[in-house]
């Protein structure tokens, strides 16, 4: 097991240069780059000049071509790469253009609100689906079973922005009741609240966010159980069981479950990528500042280092996640070896 560890990390060292030199073909090939961005601004600040009484210097080709030298980009777009590599080898970021400060400080500051609502989602989907999916298998066909894929499938047919909308507009001060807050992660007043206070503060400002947040993955992962336990349920392994006359809990709990966690397992690595990712749509519904809303911006400046240096930590925690599935894998079914 440890052999194929080491040979997974040592591919993950191509895969990430294949991933990164993609991007940073496509980045640094899109129009209007951080030096447009610059000399549009020079512009616009000439303009306002002009009009306050002053005079409209403009952006002169030697201006620009000091930008182009200070920023790195008078360099053929290959050298470009390979420094970039280099800088991260140095764990080295670079410098936002939009934020003038160093990436890894920037990101770092967005970071615990996509972490916090990502690992918090991470639990409650887990949490909830499986024992939800192994009711539903046991109970199939029954009441129960029938109300909660009508719920699931209900809730699967909102999109996040209109579920976001809707709960702001009937619960956030919108039209109807003003029973949480939007915004920040916790009121003014946290520091001065006991630790229950903070966690119920804390749990106020998460309620409308977390369910937009969830609502998706629940019936996806729910389904996912239940269609995997009744699978299970069906095989030889259970008849002789059930006619060795064993009860049907020791059935469902200590043989059945076990195995019918292998697919489940399968995409728990990938789950690994929202504690980054974040979500644009209910970062800007719920006015949150994190990763997402990050990555949205820094698209529109043209901020080519935070967008590489998000490219390449997500890039990485994806392959870290597959790995950690893989791992899983012969936890949950002895039969893997993985060599």
């Amino acid at each position: 097991m440890l052999k194929y560890i080491l040979k997974r990390v040592l591919f993950m060292i191509p895969t990430l240069l294949g991933i990164t030199m993609i991007c940073f073909l496509i980045i640094m090939n899109a129009p209007g780059g951080p030096i447009e961005q610059i000399i549009r601004q020079l512009k616009y600040s000439g303009q306002s000049s002009m009009e306050s009484g002053g005079t409209n210097v403009g952006v002169s080709q030697d201006v620009i071509d000091d930008l182009n030298e200070q920023y790195g980009f008078d360099k053929p777009i290959y050298m470009q790469y390979l420094i970039w590599v280099k800088n991260i080898f140095n764990l080295d970021f670079g410098q936002s253009f939009m934020y003038k400060e160093p990436v890894w400080d920037v990101i770092k500051s967005k970071f615990p609100v996509s972490f916090q609502f990502g690992i918090i989602s991470f639990i409650l989907i887990y949490l909830i689906c499986i024992p939800l999916g192994v009711s539903k298998a046991v109970a199939d066909g029954s009441f129960f079973d029938v109300w909660t894929s009508f719920l699931l499938f209900i809730l699967y047919s909102i999109l996040p922005l209109m579920m976001g909308i809707l709960l702001v507009i009937f619960f956030a001060g919108g039209s109807f009741f003003d029973w949480f807050p939007v915004g920040d992660l916790y009121s003014d007043e946290y520091e001065f609240l006991g630790f229950w206070g903070k966690v119920r503060d804390r749990i106020h400002h998460f309620v409308l966010p977390m369910s937009c947040y969830v609502v998706n993955s629940f019936t996806v992962l729910t389904f996912l159980m239940k269609n995997s336990f009744m699978s299970e349920l069906s095989k030889d392994y259970v008849r002789t069981a059930r006619s060795k006359g064993l009860d049907e809990r020791t059935i469902y709990y200590k043989h059945t479950l076990k195995n019918a966690l292998i697919p489940i397992v399968t995409g728990l690595g990938s789950f690994l990528g929202i504690l980054l990712a974040g979500s644009l749509i209910i970062e800007q519904i719920f006015n949150l500042d994190g990763i997402g809303l990050l990555g949205y911006k820094a698209a529109l400046s043209r901020d080519y280092n935070v967008l590489m240096a998000l490219i390449f930590i997500s890039s990485l925690i994806a392959l870290v996640g597959r790995l950690i599935s893989d791992i899983l894998y012969t936890f949950v079914d002895p039969r893997i070896d993985f060599k």
